[in-house]
């Protein structure tokens, strides 16, 4: 009776966090009640370009500064990987007080070098990215009688050769009325009265608001440079200002300054606060193709069916065929063997370079595991795009825990393939620990080389490299050994037949055995290539991705697909008496990483036409490169565990001498 009340409690539980919008509100994301007057302060990321790829500081353009100086924001590890920099701006404004013609600054007469930097980055499209209490400022466009939705705003637009900056800013904020519900009224408990806090009871309660919305037009507005010179930040600008996005006035010239403007507008919105980033998850080019995702996923789904049922009727053939021989002429079993029976004394012979076979199968299990946990956690939302850098972060953490899985796999595979012989643990073990990670620090190292050079904030800072490379050898490594110590302690896994002294001759095949391994990728290719234009636009068009429900489902067919593709191609080779298996099984699901990164040179040159240099072609494909290495180790792994799994099961069902 206790165990069903509990039962009871949680099934409660559940229906409320997922059914009380109001009530329940993930880690990190509590909504902030502001006062009538009270000051909210608007933050500043870095600047943007899908042109580029390399985000640069806001500062690094003669815009206004606060009065208190430039501050950087609480950053987490995720965010500074991301080439995020958070600071703060002189932007201010007063909850549900409308303000207009407010002067900022005049910057500085732009110097030589300021103004062609300036040009520079307008010729490059560089956006500027603002944010307001975790939300970052929209902007709406109408074309051909549709509005499009982008996020931040042009730093300027070019016209004819002349350039124009957009100086003055015309800020929208939509609020919506607090209401004191938490979740310690949800539950009917007093708990959690501490989750939420209360602001006193009744009608005589203080009105506040919460931010849920935050638009930005940009205009370009010439201003009398004289008339500012006795202003101070945050006065009154002397003449009305006319903001009007189709017209552009403020010409930028060498030696002269620029006057920056502001005006704010606050609109009560129905709009609740869980449902904020409704408009942000609705941008256009982002919206999934649902019946194109849905179709696919049918299509594969059939297809992989019918393989499946082809493959298990085909070796149940075998068994029985073999069963039958079996019971009637026992003696003359041995002459009447075929296909795969007769690589019974190589099928478990051990491949060459079985200690780098260990050591990708070890690596791919850490990185498989990594995905499947940041993938459920996302679709959960506790890495929602509001929570800026927590799926970077999380991946991290769980690539890190999971060295005791890496190790342990790779250590008892060892041992599997040395017939339980343990000794050279701990070196496969070292190996597992330094491979994946070693060639990412590579890559990484010779990309960030080139964004220093540049001096974009997407360049890890030489602090945060030493704070990576502790982690490395701190946590992953000490937990990687300590999966290989119990690998090696763990019994080894027994063959289910015995390895002839010499090795048996393979027959010569009518066509190369791994042309068909590298092609055996296009069915997992064609699992995920409509998912993967999502998420590549997510990651290089500043498109946000956030069907991770779908991309789970897409994950787990993905991972099915492997499976069978390698059962399928390893079983093909055993009937054509080729026993080296290990590698091809390996690379008959891995390969799908060949046509992924096919597939990312074209996203390049179809889909980032605009992208310019060769500094961010650079970055592009090496980003791209560390990408389709991870999926090769992952769906590798995959491959060859449901192989093995299937050699050891088909050699385990029968009784061959």
């Amino acid at each position: 009776m206790e165990s069903f009340t509990h039962f009871k409690f949680w099934v409660l539980a559940i229906f409320v966090i997922l059914h009380s919008g109001y009530g329940f509100y993930l880690p990190g994301s509590y909504p902030h009640k502001y006062a009538i007057g009270e000051t909210l302060s608007v933050k500043v990321n870095s600047i943007t370009s899908i042109d580029t790829e390399m985000p640069f500081s806001y500062y690094s353009l003669p815009f206004c500064k606060p009065k208190e100086g430039v501050k950087d924001s609480a950053e987490n590890l995720g965010e500074l990987l991301m080439g995020d920099r958070i600071e703060n701006s002189p932007y201010r404004f007063k909850m549900h007080t409308n303000e207009s013609e407010i002067f900022l600054c005049q910057s500085e007469p732009l110097s030589a070098d300021s103004f062609k930097l300036l040009k520079k980055r307008i010729d490059e499209m560089y956006q500027v990215n603002l944010i307001l209490d975790n939300l970052p400022a929209i902007r709406y466009t109408k074309k051909e009688g549709y509005f499009l939705r982008w996020t931040g705003y042009p730093v300027g637009i070019k016209v004819r050769d002349a350039y124009y900056v957009f100086n003055h800013l015309k800020f929208t904020v939509l609020v919506h009325k607090y209401e004191e519900t938490n979740v310690a009224q949800v539950m009917g408990t007093g708990d959690a009265a501490e989750v939420i806090p209360s602001f006193g009871n009744g009608e005589s309660e203080v009105p506040g608001y919460m931010v849920v919305g935050f638009q930005v037009v940009p205009c370009s507005f010439m201003h009398n440079a004289q008339s500012v010179k006795n202003l101070n930040m945050y006065d009154k600008y002397t003449s009305p200002v006319k903001c009007d996005p189709a017209t552009v006035a403020m010409l930028i010239k060498e030696n002269e300054p620029i006057v920056f403007t502001y005006e704010v507008t606050f609109e009560e919105s129905d709009i609740k606060w869980p449902s904020r980033w409704d408009a942000y998850l609705k941008m256009e080019g982002s919206k999934v193709h649902w019946f194109s995702i849905m179709n696919s996923l049918m299509v594969i789904t059939f297809l992989a069916g019918i393989v499946l049922v082809i493959f298990l009727r085909t070796v149940r053939r075998d068994l029985t065929r073999y069963d039958e021989i079996d019971k009637e002429a026992q003696a003359q079993m041995n002459e009447e063997l075929s296909g795969w029976k007769l690589v019974v004394g190589d099928v478990f012979r051990a491949p060459n370079n079985a200690s780098l076979l260990c050591v990708m199968m070890g690596d791919g299990v850490q990185i498989l595991g990594m995905a499947v946990v940041t993938i459920m956690f996302a679709a959960l939302g506790f890495m929602s795009p509001a929570s800026r850098g927590t799926l970077l972060t999380g991946m991290l953490v769980f690539y890190m825990i999971l060295g005791i899985a890496a190790g342990y796999v790779a250590v008892r595979l060892w041992r599997t393939i040395s017939c339980g012989d343990h000794r050279g643990w701990a070196s496969v073990s070292w190996k597992v620990a330094c491979f994946f990670p070693g060639i990412a620090f590579l890559i990484l190292t010779m990309l960030n080389f080139l964004l220093w050079h540049s001096n974009s904030t997407g360049a890890i800072p030489f602090s945060l490299f030493v704070v990576l490379i502790l982690l490395w050898f701190c946590i992953s490594v000490p937990l990687t050994l300590i999966g290989g110590y119990f690998g090696a302690k763990a019994p080894h896994i027994e063959y289910p037949v015995r390895t002839n002294q010499i090795p048996r001759e393979i027959p010569a095949q009518k066509y190369p055995s791994w042309l068909l391994v590298l092609g055996a990728g296009t069915l997992p290719f064609g699992t995920l290539f409509i998912e993967l234009f999502f998420i590549m636009s997510s990651i290089w068009m500043g498109r946000v991705y956030y069907v991770f429900g779908f991309l789970l489902i897409v994950f787990i067919l993905l991972v099915v697909v492997c499976a069978e593709v390698s059962l399928v191609l390893t079983y093909m080779h055993l009937c054509v008496e080729d026993w080296k298996w290990w590698w091809k099984s390996f690379f008959a699901s891995g390969s799908v990483a060949i046509y992924i990164f096919l597939y990312a040179v074209n996203y390049l040159i179809f889909d980032l036409k605009s992208l310019s240099g060769p500094v961010s072609a650079m970055l592009y494909l090496g980003y791209s490169l560390l990408m389709v290495l991870a999926i090769m180790l992952a769906t590798g792994t995959v491959g060859f565990i449901s192989s093995f799994w299937f050699v050891h099961y088909l050699f385990s069902s029968v009784k061959l001498d």
